[in-house]
Protein backbone atom coordinates (compact mmCIF):
# COMPACT_ATOMS: atom_id res chain seq x y z
CA UNK A 1 0.00 0.00 0.00
CA UNK A 2 3.00 2.32 0.44
CA UNK A 3 3.27 3.33 -3.22
CA UNK A 4 -0.41 4.05 -3.81
CA UNK A 5 -1.90 7.53 -4.04
CA UNK A 6 -5.38 8.50 -2.89
CA UNK A 7 -7.90 9.17 -5.62
CA UNK A 8 -9.70 12.55 -5.68
CA UNK A 9 -13.13 12.66 -4.08
CA UNK A 10 -15.14 15.87 -4.06
CA UNK A 11 -17.42 15.69 -1.03
CA UNK A 12 -18.38 19.34 -1.36
CA UNK A 13 -20.57 18.60 -4.40
CA UNK A 14 -24.24 17.60 -4.07
CA UNK A 15 -23.33 14.36 -5.79
CA UNK A 16 -20.87 13.39 -3.04
CA UNK A 17 -22.49 9.96 -2.69
CA UNK A 18 -21.17 9.09 -6.18
CA UNK A 19 -17.59 10.40 -6.00
CA UNK A 20 -15.41 10.98 -9.03
CA UNK A 21 -12.71 8.34 -9.07
CA UNK A 22 -9.48 8.94 -10.96
CA UNK A 23 -6.98 6.58 -12.50
CA UNK A 24 -5.28 5.60 -9.25
CA UNK A 25 -6.59 2.55 -7.37
CA UNK A 26 -8.44 3.43 -4.14
CA UNK A 27 -6.52 3.22 -0.90
CA UNK A 28 -7.05 3.42 2.84
CA UNK A 29 -6.08 7.10 2.57
CA UNK A 30 -9.11 7.66 0.35
CA UNK A 31 -11.39 6.02 2.88
CA UNK A 32 -9.95 8.33 5.52
CA UNK A 33 -11.57 11.22 3.67
CA UNK A 34 -14.91 9.84 4.88
CA UNK A 35 -14.11 10.47 8.54
CA UNK A 36 -16.56 13.31 9.16
CA UNK A 37 -19.79 12.13 10.84
CA UNK A 38 -21.98 13.46 8.00
CA UNK A 39 -19.88 11.75 5.31
CA UNK A 40 -20.86 8.17 4.62
CA UNK A 41 -18.88 5.45 2.88
CA UNK A 42 -20.86 5.31 -0.40
CA UNK A 43 -21.90 2.30 -2.45
CA UNK A 44 -19.92 3.33 -5.55
CA UNK A 45 -16.78 3.73 -3.47
CA UNK A 46 -17.18 0.20 -2.12
CA UNK A 47 -17.77 -1.16 -5.61
CA UNK A 48 -14.71 0.61 -6.97
CA UNK A 49 -12.66 -0.73 -4.08
CA UNK A 50 -13.76 -4.25 -4.94
CA UNK A 51 -13.31 -3.91 -8.71
CA UNK A 52 -9.58 -3.21 -8.47
CA UNK A 53 -7.22 -6.14 -7.99
CA UNK A 54 -5.88 -4.53 -4.85
CA UNK A 55 -7.08 -4.19 -2.28
CA UNK A 56 -9.88 -6.77 -2.53
CA UNK A 57 -12.24 -5.31 0.01
CA UNK A 58 -13.99 -7.86 2.16
CA UNK A 59 -14.13 -5.92 5.42
CA UNK A 60 -14.63 -2.28 6.45
CA UNK A 61 -13.63 -1.31 9.99
CA UNK A 62 -14.44 2.13 11.40
CA UNK A 63 -12.32 3.87 14.02
CA UNK A 64 -14.92 6.54 14.81
CA UNK A 65 -17.50 6.02 17.53
CA UNK A 66 -20.91 4.95 16.24
CA UNK A 67 -22.17 3.86 12.83
CA UNK A 68 -23.69 7.06 11.45
CA UNK A 69 -20.73 7.49 9.08
CA UNK A 70 -21.46 4.10 7.47
CA UNK A 71 -23.85 3.78 4.54
CA UNK A 72 -25.34 0.61 5.95
CA UNK A 73 -27.37 -0.11 2.82
CA UNK A 74 -24.20 0.14 0.71
CA UNK A 75 -22.29 -2.13 3.05
CA UNK A 76 -25.07 -4.69 2.92
CA UNK A 77 -25.36 -4.47 -0.88
CA UNK A 78 -21.61 -4.92 -1.31
CA UNK A 79 -21.71 -7.94 1.05
CA UNK A 80 -18.67 -6.85 3.05
CA UNK A 81 -18.08 -7.42 6.74
CA UNK A 82 -18.10 -4.27 8.86
CA UNK A 83 -17.21 -3.24 12.40
CA UNK A 84 -17.23 0.02 14.35
CA UNK A 85 -15.75 1.42 17.53
CA UNK A 86 -18.12 1.16 20.52
CA UNK A 87 -19.27 4.27 22.33
CA UNK A 88 -16.71 4.49 25.09
CA UNK A 89 -13.56 6.41 25.80
CA UNK A 90 -10.14 5.08 24.89
CA UNK A 91 -9.06 4.78 28.49
CA UNK A 92 -8.84 2.23 31.27
CA UNK A 93 -12.19 0.53 31.63
CA UNK A 94 -13.55 0.17 35.16
CA UNK A 95 -15.73 -2.79 34.18
CA UNK A 96 -14.56 -6.04 35.72
CA UNK A 97 -11.85 -4.44 37.83
CA UNK A 98 -10.97 -5.66 41.32
CA UNK A 99 -11.92 -2.90 43.77
CA UNK A 100 -10.78 -2.68 47.37
CA UNK A 101 -12.57 -0.40 49.83
CA UNK A 102 -10.99 0.79 53.07
CA UNK A 103 -13.91 1.52 55.39
CA UNK A 104 -17.12 -0.32 54.52
CA UNK A 105 -19.44 2.00 56.43
CA UNK A 106 -22.36 3.91 54.97
CA UNK A 107 -20.32 5.64 52.27
CA UNK A 108 -18.14 2.62 51.54
CA UNK A 109 -21.19 0.38 51.13
CA UNK A 110 -22.78 2.80 48.67
CA UNK A 111 -19.55 2.98 46.69
CA UNK A 112 -19.40 -0.82 46.58
CA UNK A 113 -22.95 -1.01 45.25
CA UNK A 114 -22.08 1.33 42.39
CA UNK A 115 -18.99 -0.65 41.44
CA UNK A 116 -21.07 -3.84 41.46
CA UNK A 117 -23.09 -2.37 38.60
CA UNK A 118 -19.91 -2.41 36.51
CA UNK A 119 -19.28 -6.08 37.20
CA UNK A 120 -16.41 -5.35 39.57
CA UNK A 121 -15.13 -7.75 42.21
CA UNK A 122 -15.35 -6.08 45.64
CA UNK A 123 -13.12 -6.66 48.66
CA UNK A 124 -12.78 -4.56 51.79
CA UNK A 125 -10.92 -3.73 54.97
CA UNK A 126 -12.73 -2.45 58.03
CA UNK A 127 -12.41 -2.52 61.79
CA UNK A 128 -14.70 -5.55 61.86
CA UNK A 129 -16.18 -8.04 59.43
CA UNK A 130 -19.52 -6.72 58.19
CA UNK A 131 -22.13 -9.46 58.64
CA UNK A 132 -24.33 -7.98 55.91
CA UNK A 133 -21.52 -7.87 53.33
CA UNK A 134 -20.87 -10.68 50.88
CA UNK A 135 -17.53 -9.22 49.80
CA UNK A 136 -14.12 -10.69 50.63
CA UNK A 137 -12.73 -9.30 53.88
CA UNK A 138 -9.05 -8.56 54.48
CA UNK A 139 -7.89 -7.78 58.00
CA UNK A 140 -4.66 -6.34 56.62
CA UNK A 141 -4.69 -3.47 54.10
CA UNK A 142 -1.42 -4.63 52.50
CA UNK A 143 -3.04 -7.97 51.72
CA UNK A 144 -6.06 -6.13 50.34
CA UNK A 145 -3.87 -3.93 48.12
CA UNK A 146 -2.04 -6.99 46.77
CA UNK A 147 -5.25 -8.39 45.34
CA UNK A 148 -6.97 -5.39 43.75
CA UNK A 149 -6.67 -2.89 40.89
CA UNK A 150 -8.37 0.13 42.50
CA UNK A 151 -8.13 1.17 46.16
CA UNK A 152 -10.93 3.41 47.50
CA UNK A 153 -10.19 5.12 50.81
CA UNK A 154 -13.28 6.32 52.69
CA UNK A 155 -12.79 5.44 56.35
CA UNK A 156 -12.81 7.87 59.27
CA UNK A 157 -9.59 9.62 60.29
CA UNK A 158 -8.50 8.56 63.77
CA UNK A 159 -5.19 8.04 65.54
CA UNK A 160 -5.29 4.45 64.28
CA UNK A 161 -5.99 5.33 60.64
CA UNK A 162 -3.52 8.22 60.31
CA UNK A 163 -1.30 7.37 57.28
CA UNK A 164 -3.00 3.98 57.05
CA UNK A 165 -2.19 4.09 53.32
CA UNK A 166 1.59 4.05 53.53
CA UNK A 167 4.59 2.94 51.50
CA UNK A 168 3.91 -0.74 52.07
CA UNK A 169 0.32 -0.44 50.84
CA UNK A 170 1.36 1.49 47.72
CA UNK A 171 4.08 -1.03 46.94
CA UNK A 172 1.54 -3.85 47.24
CA UNK A 173 -0.88 -2.00 44.96
CA UNK A 174 1.74 -1.91 42.22
CA UNK A 175 2.52 0.07 39.08
CA UNK A 176 -0.94 -0.25 37.54
CA UNK A 177 -2.91 0.34 40.73
CA UNK A 178 -5.14 3.37 41.31
CA UNK A 179 -5.78 5.11 44.65
CA UNK A 180 -8.95 7.15 45.20
CA UNK A 181 -9.29 9.12 48.45
CA UNK A 182 -12.67 10.60 49.37
CA UNK A 183 -12.14 10.31 53.14
CA UNK A 184 -9.56 12.59 54.75
CA UNK A 185 -6.20 13.67 53.41
CA UNK A 186 -4.15 12.36 56.30
CA UNK A 187 -5.39 8.81 55.71
CA UNK A 188 -2.63 8.68 53.07
CA UNK A 189 1.04 9.43 53.59
CA UNK A 190 0.93 12.23 51.03
CA UNK A 191 4.70 12.60 50.67
CA UNK A 192 5.02 8.91 49.83
CA UNK A 193 2.08 9.13 47.44
CA UNK A 194 3.72 11.98 45.55
CA UNK A 195 6.97 10.05 45.29
CA UNK A 196 5.23 6.90 44.04
CA UNK A 197 3.32 8.87 41.42
CA UNK A 198 6.33 10.84 40.20
CA UNK A 199 8.42 7.66 39.92
CA UNK A 200 5.60 5.80 38.17
CA UNK A 201 5.38 3.18 40.89
CA UNK A 202 1.58 3.33 41.00
CA UNK A 203 -0.77 3.89 38.09
CA UNK A 204 -2.59 7.01 39.24
CA UNK A 205 -4.70 8.71 41.86
CA UNK A 206 -8.03 10.49 42.29
CA UNK A 207 -7.96 12.87 45.26
CA UNK A 208 -10.79 14.93 46.71
CA UNK A 209 -8.92 15.56 49.97
CA UNK A 210 -5.36 16.50 50.90
CA UNK A 211 -3.21 16.16 53.99
CA UNK A 212 -2.52 19.87 54.43
CA UNK A 213 -5.58 21.54 52.91
CA UNK A 214 -5.86 23.91 51.19
CA UNK A 215 -2.25 23.29 50.10
CA UNK A 216 -1.87 20.81 47.27
CA UNK A 217 1.59 19.45 46.43
CA UNK A 218 2.88 21.18 43.29
CA UNK A 219 4.11 17.89 41.88
CA UNK A 220 0.53 16.58 41.61
CA UNK A 221 -0.52 19.50 39.42
CA UNK A 222 1.99 18.51 36.75
CA UNK A 223 0.94 14.85 36.49
CA UNK A 224 -1.50 13.63 33.84
CA UNK A 225 -2.43 10.47 35.76
CA UNK A 226 -3.89 12.36 38.73
CA UNK A 227 -7.40 13.82 39.09
CA UNK A 228 -7.81 16.48 41.78
CA UNK A 229 -10.96 18.08 43.19
CA UNK A 230 -11.18 20.73 45.96
CA UNK A 231 -12.87 18.65 48.70
CA UNK A 232 -16.30 19.10 47.11
CA UNK A 233 -17.48 15.51 46.74
CA UNK A 234 -20.62 16.21 48.82
CA UNK A 235 -21.39 19.68 47.43
CA UNK A 236 -24.76 18.98 45.83
CA UNK A 237 -28.19 20.37 46.65
CA UNK A 238 -29.50 16.89 47.41
CA UNK A 239 -26.63 16.27 49.80
CA UNK A 240 -27.25 19.48 51.72
CA UNK A 241 -30.98 18.77 51.96
CA UNK A 242 -30.24 15.31 53.34
CA UNK A 243 -27.80 16.82 55.85
CA UNK A 244 -30.42 19.33 57.00
CA UNK A 245 -32.94 16.52 57.58
CA UNK A 246 -30.35 14.47 59.48
CA UNK A 247 -29.45 17.36 61.82
CA UNK A 248 -33.13 18.05 62.54
CA UNK A 249 -33.75 14.34 63.15
CA UNK A 250 -30.90 14.13 65.67
CA UNK A 251 -32.07 17.29 67.44
CA UNK A 252 -35.61 15.97 67.68
CA UNK A 253 -34.32 12.63 69.00
CA UNK A 254 -32.17 14.33 71.64
CA UNK A 255 -34.98 16.50 73.01
CA UNK A 256 -37.34 13.53 72.94
CA UNK A 257 -34.91 11.34 74.90
CA UNK A 258 -34.60 9.00 71.96
CA UNK A 259 -31.41 7.44 70.48
CA UNK A 260 -29.58 9.67 68.06
CA UNK A 261 -29.80 8.42 64.49
CA UNK A 262 -26.08 8.77 63.82
CA UNK A 263 -24.71 8.50 67.34
CA UNK A 264 -20.94 8.22 67.62
CA UNK A 265 -19.97 5.02 69.43
CA UNK A 266 -17.20 5.68 71.92
CA UNK A 267 -16.71 2.07 73.04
Amino acid sequence: MAGLKPFPVDYSSPEHETPIIGEQPPTVAAANQCRQPEQKLPLLLLHRFQNFKYPAIECVIGTITGINHFDLAAVAAAAVASASRPRRRLSDDVSGKRVGIVGLGNIGSRIAKRFEAFGCTIAYNSRNIKSHATYTYYANIVDLASNIDILIVCCALTNETYHVINKDVMTALGKTGIIVNVGRGALIDENELVEFLVRGEIGGAGLDVFEHEPRVPEELLALDNVVLSPHRAAFTSDSFQALEKLVLHNLHAFFSNEPLKTEIRLD
